[in-house]
């Protein structure tokens, strides 16, 4: 089992890139090439960093790696407001998705601070 298995906030990641899938079939087949492979290209985007980072290098290399998975995290926010605006789901099933973004980055976020200090 490698490293970023045992981790809480890769295994959120990888039920936040599940819900991700769910929706994208209800998107109109004009966001094809562009809303629908964007938000599954930036969701995937954050486990795979998480991942990446966390192969056992620097503590300053994992952290920049997690903030690469943040900054994509953020790019499927903005695809969910982008989606929302232009009514191609309904708010409230979107709302749900987009309050599990919130918690992701919240751990995200602790995580990468807890390894900050560690490395003081």
């Amino acid at each position: 089992m490698y490293k970023f298995e045992k981790l809480e906030v890769w295994q959120l990641s990888l039920d936040y890139c599940d819900m991700i899938y769910k929706i994208v079939p209800k998107l109109p087949k004009t966001e094809e090439f562009n809303l629908k492979s964007q938000i599954i290209r930036a969701a995937t985007s954050v486990s795979l960093n998480i991942a990446e980072g966390s192969t056992g290098q620097s503590d300053a290399e994992q952290n920049r790696f997690l903030g690469m998975a943040l900054r994509s995290l953020i790019e499927t926010a903005a695809c969910m407001k982008l989606i929302e605006r232009h009514k191609y789901i309904e708010k409230q099933d979107i709302a749900a998705l987009y309050e599990f973004s919130e918690k992701l980055f919240a751990k995200l976020t602790a995580f990468r601070k807890a390894i900050k200090n560690d490395g003081r």
